[in-house]
């Protein structure tokens, strides 16, 4: 049996973070049968709405489904690639999705970027919460605005997996292999284009 515990996955860092960004990683093997109660969904979504945003104009927006509604398979149904094959275990998938302006109205060119920092903020407060997130991009957005009746303004932009930490063992094993391998990032200095 193959157990991943935060401690195991705890980032090397090059200079000391606070724990629970050292902490955070993004599984892809999710507990099935983890249910999250209301109380902490809210908080979690709660975290996201209290994020910065340009001009206060809060264009994030998020479809949450709950693992064995409708909105949760049209939203499985909308996924691809290797996310077809884990996703359905997380406990909640979340849509971010971008309010964007209508034409003619005044454009918000951070519109996106302020639901990044809303799903940040959302990740990190289900991290606190005992919780784990994964990001998705492997999915069909024109499916998903359908399903779900979006405007053409509304720009879906990634999805989330919120749940419980399961057994790598429930994977295939070229996801368990992911799913184990040990974590890296690019060294800092290769992110600084001038650190004057």
């Amino acid at each position: 049996m193959t157990l991943i515990t935060d401690t195991s996955r705890r980032a090397d860092t090059q200079s000391p973070l606070i724990e629970i960004l050292a902490e955070r990683w993004s599984p892809r093997a999710y507990d099935k049968t983890a249910v999250i109660d209301e109380a902490t969904l809210t908080t979690v979504l709660e975290a996201a709405r209290w994020a910065p945003s340009g001009n206060n104009g809060q264009p994030a927006r998020f479809i949450v489904a709950r693992r064995g509604s409708a909105s949760f398979v049209k939203i499985t149904d909308a996924l691809m690639g290797f996310n077809k094959a884990w996703a359905d275990s997380a406990s909640v998938l979340i849509v971010n999705v971008a309010q964007l302006p209508a034409e003619g109205e005044r454009q918000n060119p951070w519109a996106r970027y302020d639901l990044g920092q809303s799903v940040a903020h959302l990740s990190i407060q289900a991290q606190h919460e005992g919780l784990h997130t994964h990001q998705m991009g492997g999915f069909d957005g024109a499916a998903i605005a359908a399903a779900f009746n979006l405007t053409p303004e509304q720009d879906v932009v990634t999805v989330t997996a919120l749940g419980v930490l399961g057994n790598a063992d429930d994977l295939t094993a070229e996801l368990r292999e992911r799913e184990v391998a040990p974590r890296s990032r690019k060294p800092l200095t290769e992110l600084l284009l001038v650190n004057d």
